[in-house]
């Protein structure tokens, strides 16, 4: 067991609070008077994804969060729970909820390798690369003047996810996403 000190918190690092493993996703000190200071963070449990605020005093001590990556297939979903197999054993299959997932769950190809964090010999949760390539199925021809956001439209990607693209995006385009804002980056071919 690796314990961290206060000093030693911020941005990036894991923690255990609660018996959950948590990431610190912002840390900032708050100075009060007589020198004595507090440290706000946002955490994010690495578990459910879900997000919280809290006080820490330099008299806190906390526990490091021991995490392990396994290189994992997505496989397929059903019902609010997403399949995934060990890469390297496809016999060794694991299913996390639609919750736990968030976000990312809408970029999922079937056979798409991505990696799973394991926490107490348990897969908690996965993360896929920030940047991914998909290729769009359906796309509306851009019409210029419309009311909605200047210069973009919706389409939607192999996956069935929609996103707002610039007009110029046709169907049959493999474009890249940024998986942790949902977002067009740019046009591959």
């Amino acid at each position: 067991m690796i314990t961290l000190s206060y000093a030693e918190l911020k941005k990036g690092v894991k923690i255990i609070l609660d018996s959950e493993p948590y990431e610190i996703i912002e840390a900032s000190h708050l100075f009060k008077g007589r020198g004595h200071s507090v440290l706000q963070v946002k955490l994010k449990n690495l578990t459910t994804g879900n997000l919280i605020s809290k006080t820490f005093h330099p008299s806190d001590i906390f526990e490091e969060a021991e995490l392990s990556k396994i290189e994992a297939k997505y496989l397929y979903s059903h019902r609010d729970k997403f399949f995934f197999c060990e890469s390297k054993n496809p016999a060794k299959r694991f299913d996390l909820t639609a919750e736990q997932i968030a976000k990312q769950g809408k970029f999922f190809k079937p056979n798409q390798i991505v990696e799973g964090i394991i926490f107490e010999n348990k897969v908690i949760n996965i993360s896929l690369p920030i940047k991914i390539n998909l290729k769009v199925i359906e796309a509306p021809p851009g019409v210029k003047g419309s009311r909605a956001e200047p210069g973009t439209k919706t389409v939607t990607l192999e996956t069935g996810a929609k996103i707002n693209v610039p007009l110029f995006i046709k169907e049959g385009d493999i474009i890249e996403i940024n998986t942790q804002t949902g977002e067009y980056v740019r046009r591959i071919e």
